[in-house]
């Protein structure tokens, strides 16, 4: 099976970008601004993006400052069972960020599309740890 793979040098400490993906005003400040989320294993975050268009994700684990884990149980057909998750290391310049978006069936053309916008959405989670102001939906292609 096919697997989305991105790395990357976050320069802060790895409690900001930990914060980054586990809290509603971090989701809503780097993916879409339309997040309900809260930093609890079991729990469902919702991820809307525009009027019709929304993801919701179980969060599957929680390893503080280390490892967050998301099953997709709603949004696009080719997502549903896949999983994301997020690898935290520290580095000497902050945080090495590894992202797997893993669980495709297929190359498809989503699948091409997905792993474009991880990257475009993961640009804006380093802005905005790194400045204070992601490029969240519908911002993230600027």
């Amino acid at each position: 099976m096919p697997d989305i793979r991105h790395k990357l040098l976050i320069e802060v400490p790895v409690e900001k970008v930990y914060d980054a993906v586990t809290t509603q005003k971090g989701l809503a400040g780097w993916w879409t601004p339309e997040t309900k989320a809260e930093p609890e294993q079991g729990s469902i975050a919702r991820f809307q993006f525009g009027p019709t268009y929304f993801k919701e994700m179980k969060i599957d684990e929680l390893i503080p400052n280390k490892r967050v884990k998301w099953t997709c149980i709603t949004g696009a057909e080719e997502w549903l069972g896949s999983t994301v998750s997020f690898d935290l290391q520290p580095h000497d310049k902050g945080t090495i960020l590894f992202f797997h978006h893993d669980g495709w069936k297929d190359y498809t053309t989503e699948f091409a599309t997905c792993s474009y916008h991880w990257a475009l959405f993961l640009r804006s989670m380093k802005l905005l740890c790194e400045t204070g102001k992601g490029l969240p939906y519908p911002d993230h292609e600027k």
